[in-house]
């Protein structure tokens, strides 16, 4: 029997998992469906950018298509997001800070898929959406 990308012994330990960051404060100001769309264009954008990397074709595979994890978060502001994006540029983390267009306000970031235990530390401050 063949094991599906993300759950051998190795891969259960440490998934494979996309996160997305919102702000707090858009959350609080916007509609959900507002803000459910910023998030999905953050992940979607991401995906896209990362799409020849090994992690992304694994967690998008077809026998893997209904085990995706997202981790859904809420940055404080636009500081903190901003603060994310810059640390995960400076290790070469694949990931996308949303900017809402006309406005130019930064709403979300999402990280390309990868293991939990390489992305995770950079999430390790925010807390999970509530909204």
């Amino acid at each position: 029997m063949a094991t599906t990308p993300g759950t051998d012994a190795a891969s259960a330990a440490d998934p494979l998992v996309q996160y997305v960051a919102i702000r707090k404060d858009v959350v609080v100001d916007w509609p959900v469906g507002a803000v459910a769309a910023q998030a999905a264009h953050a992940a979607t954008a991401a995906l896209w950018l990362s799409r020849d990397a090994a992690d992304t074709a694994a967690y998008c595979a077809p026998d893997n298509i209904d085990h995706m994890r997202k981790v859904v978060l809420e940055a404080t502001g636009e500081a903190q997001l901003l603060q994310i994006a810059a640390k995960l540029e400076e290790a070469g983390v694949m990931h996308k800070l949303w900017i809402e267009q006309p406005e130019n306000v930064p709403t979300a970031l999402a990280a390309a898929p990868n293991r939990k235990s390489l992305v995770g530390p950079f999430f390790k401050k925010l807390k999970l959406c509530k909204k």
